[in-house]
């Protein structure tokens, strides 16, 4: 080979390898991105062991359902503790009951759609019903509870909501106060007390979860502040609602029941909540720019962290950690990505100049991959399941670990916390957990469910503790081990 013919081949090397050392160029940010995340997470060499604990009662929607996505055997929402050292295990069921388990056996302690009959409204939109209750940090001494649920029909014209109503409202979200008699009681006795109202413009996207810091501690900032998660309405595609500090829609509230400074009397505003004092904006906001916080967990280690599973409207489901103030960016952005009105289809890279947005971006996320034929806008079946940080004692293994979902299909992945950091541009690796029975048979949430639609759940115990539920069934599953493959 000649002189030159050796400097030609090793130029060549020299710039294949600065090529593929270089990283991706990146899309114009008018170019559409036709595959957000190209790799789908890695199979891990490992998986949960889940063990069946018990199944609740079939339940039913009153009126009778046409949507056959909530034709569930029990449309069950989450599985936790009552703080009182019973070791009573409480679940709310978007149709009506509240049960208290104890071993593993469910008995109705109150049912939430009876007593607000004929207003409560269950047979439409997925998260209608009774959605969430919270039981107050010192319930043992004081019987303090709180439930969040849907009234529609005569209660939009008699009962007025308390903060801004979106037009051609159609739902109300409502959270009450209930006090027990006796906090030890197995069956509710005692009085109730409306405390907020807020009406949506679609049967979507209401109130979904409603709770405590269970770290916070007597004397803290945030003790007995109770945070509210607050969808968009579904009206974030065609309006800045979520972007708007004057409204509630779209936003985590974070509000003092037992205080009386609000608007209505019936709660109070932190002090120390980011927008008190900042003219044109509600004081109850916490952080705002959501679509969907469809759930949210404090970390009871480390450093607190909140985390919400926000609900994606094209492609992106989304876990964030939440700080006060911060700002997700929906309907301008979703997850790490440009969202345009004026193309429902499509998603766009960030610009050159994002950071002067100061928006707040994932920490985790994953994209649909619908099927090509599927027609834009069309229900791609997926939606994220926001889960917990594993800080039980019983599976060392799993200490450190985000465990979350998916909602529809049922896989469940972990991230590792120390890697899910606020303002990072790097998002944390996923992997997917395999599961298995107690007898060790791999399988998938479709086979513990009886179901391709598992509307999967996460639930903790007071130990921090895991548990799985699926509405398909209506069963709920702890998480007892992990098994290496």
């Amino acid at each position: 080979m000649s002189g030159h013919a050796k400097a030609a081949r090793w130029l060549l090397t020299v710039c294949t390898v600065l090529a593929l050392a270089a990283p991706p160029a990146l899309a114009r940010d008018d170019e559409p991105i036709t595959d957000p995340f190209p790799e789908d997470p890695a199979l891990a060499d490992f998986g949960l062991v889940l063990e069946e604990m018990t199944q609740l009662p079939k339940t039913e929607p009153v009126p009778p359902t046409t949507d056959d996505r909530i034709k569930r055997h029990a449309r069950i929402n989450y599985v936790g503790e009552v703080p009182d050292g019973s070791g009573r295990l409480y679940v709310p069921d978007l149709n009506g009951p509240m049960y208290l388990l104890e071993n593993g056996v469910p008995r109705v302690y109150l049912d939430v759609g009876n007593t607000f009959e004929p207003d409560f409204w269950s047979h439409k939109g997925l998260g209608s019903g009774f959605g969430f209750v919270a039981f107050d940090p010192e319930f043992a001494e004081n019987g303090r509870f709180y439930t969040t649920h849907t009234e529609a029909d005569a209660a939009l014209t008699t009962k007025p909501p308390d903060l801004w109503p979106q037009p051609k409202t159609v739902i109300h979200s409502v959270i009450t106060e209930w006090t027990a008699d006796d906090p030890s009681a197995p069956v509710f006795t005692g009085t109730k007390r409306e405390m907020l109202r807020i009406g949506f413009m679609s049967y979507i996207h209401a109130i979904q979860q409603i709770g405590f810091n269970p770290v916070a501690k007597p004397g803290d900032e945030d003790y007995g502040l109770l945070y509210l998660a607050v969808g968009d309405g579904g009206r974030g595609v065609s309006s800045d609602d979520p972007q708007n500090l004057a409204v509630p829609q779209g936003k985590i509230l974070r509000i003092d029941p037992r205080g009386t400074n609000s608007a209505n009397g019936k709660y109070g505003i932190p002090a120390a909540n980011p927008f008190v004092g900042k003219e044109g904006a509600l004081g109850e906001i916490y952080a705002y720019g959501f679509r969907d916080p469809h759930r949210f967990s404090f970390d009871t280690g480390g450093r607190n962290r909140l985390y919400v599973g926000s609900i994606g409207e094209h492609e992106i489901e989304s876990i964030y950690e939440v700080r006060a103030g911060d700002n997700l960016g929906w309907g301008e952005r979703e997850g790490p990505f440009v969202y345009k009105r004026s193309d429902k289809c499509n998603l766009y890279p960030l610009p050159a100049d994002d950071a002067k947005y100061r928006y707040t971006y994932p920490v985790a996320a994953y994209d649909h991959d619908p099927p090509p034929d599927l027609p834009c806008g069309a229900d791609s079946g997926h939606a994220v399941a926001g889960g917990f940080v594993y800080r039980g004692g019983n599976i060392p293994f799993l200490q450190g670990k985000y465990l979350f979902g998916d909602l529809v299909d049922g896989r469940i992945w972990y991230t590792e916390s120390g890697e899910m950091r606020h303002g990072s541009k790097k998002m944390a690796t996923m992997h997917q957990l395999r599961l298995f029975d107690t007898a060790g048979n791999e399988k998938t949430m479709a086979d513990f469910a009886g179901d391709d639609r598992i509307d999967l759940r996460f639930g903790v115990d007071g130990s921090d503790e895991l548990f799985v539920l699926a509405k398909a069934n209506g069963k709920i599953w702890r998480v007892t081990g992990v098994k290496h493959v």
